[in-house]
């Protein structure tokens, strides 16, 4: 049984984890966060009146390609984890009437159905942690602080502590950023390309209604206007029974707007949000900031091994196959497939 660690807690180390431990590896996974998820972020506001908002805040639904993505989201919709919102946000020309919360309604289609997670996406993350009733070893709110060559194992993972695992292969799945920060001692090497990789960032307002607002059915609005890249309503989504909208700013007002105060950045959303409420008054709004929300661009292979790195190193995660939710699935697969192959071979 060889050991390995994952670092990052998303849907990409956890679906990497999921696989080697069931391949009888033993695995821990390491994040610096509160809970699993990454961008599979759902937040739960409560209101002065007592009810709560169930808000996704980070990746809004994910789409399905990929044949392997296909058979695990089946599985997912029987164990009725997930299930189709929509089938787009077209101009309006094509519809498909279909179920929400309000009755049946028309809703744009362009072809290729919208997965939502039944009460916010995070629940996906948490689902895969589980493991089909084998947990993963999961260590939120642990810092890694570097990974360098072992003494009696290949690699030894220090955490910020000062607390140390000895392992036989890491897979990073953070943003590459830090991905490479944490393994510059273990004498990792990685091309131009994505030791320069950047990422477009976002920053997000969640404001909790009174009332429904009036964004029109199935309750998503893709680059709406040169302020927002997506608009979502959350209840319209089924995730939330108190009326609730995220609102994601684009890469440009992002970075334009990344080193306003919050109190200046959540007015100026307020205001361009405004045209999206109608009749609503926001009862509660929190300003969110992502600073490494989407890779600006993708490695072509599904994961990266240093070849100047002893032992089995790898990163992997949503900028190499994709900055999706199934990219990220599709990394975290193909990681953990090379890592049980070459310890298999060892």
């Amino acid at each position: 049984m060889a050991r390995v660690v994952v670092i990052g807690a998303g849907i990409s180390g956890l679906t990497a984890a999921a696989l080697l431990q069931n391949a009888k590896h033993h695995v821990v996974v390491l994040d610096k966060g509160r809970g699993v998820g990454g961008r599979l972020a759902t937040r739960r506001i409560n209101t002065p009146h007592g009810a709560t908002a169930i808000v996704d805040h980070g990746a809004q639904f994910f789409t399905v390609r990929s044949p392997e993505l296909t058979n695990m989201v089946q599985s997912w919709i029987e164990a009725k984890v997930v299930r189709q919102w929509c089938l787009g946000f077209g101009d309006g020309s094509q519809v498909n009437t279909q179920e929400n919360n309000s009755g049946r309604v028309d809703s744009p289609v362009d072809g290729h159905p919208r997965y939502v997670v039944n009460g916010g996406m995070t629940n996906l993350a948490k689902h895969v942690a589980l493991n089909q009733g084998s947990p993963l070893d999961v260590r939120t709110s642990t810092l890694v602080f570097e990974v360098r060559p072992g003494t009696t194992s290949a690699w030894t993972v220090v955490i910020d502590d000062g607390s140390t695992i000895d392992c036989d292969a890491v897979i990073t799945t953070c943003p590459l950023p830090q991905s490479y920060s944490l393994t510059v001692t273990a004498g990792a090497e990685l091309p131009t390309d994505l030791l320069m990789a950047d990422y477009d960032r976002t920053i997000g307002l969640l404001a909790v209604l009174d009332t429904p607002p009036p964004i029109p059915a199935p309750g998503g609005l893709q680059n709406p206007d040169d302020t927002f890249s997506w608009i979502g309503d959350n209840s319209a989504k089924g995730v939330s029974s108190v009326p609730a909208v995220t609102f994601h700013a684009n890469p440009q007002w992002s970075t334009d707007h990344w080193d306003d105060s919050p109190e200046h950045g959540r007015s100026a959303l307020l205001e361009a949000a405004r045209p999206y409420l109608g009749d609503s008054t926001v009862i509660v709004a929190e300003y969110k900031k992502w600073r490494f929300a989407t890779p600006r661009s993708v490695w072509p292979e599904p994961y990266f091994v240093s070849p100047a790195s002893p032992g089995t190193l790898v990163f992997a995660g949503d900028a190499f196959s994709g900055p999706r939710v199934e990219g990220a699935v599709l990394s975290g697969l193909a990681a953990a497939n090379y890592v049980h192959e070459t310890l298999a071979t060892n």
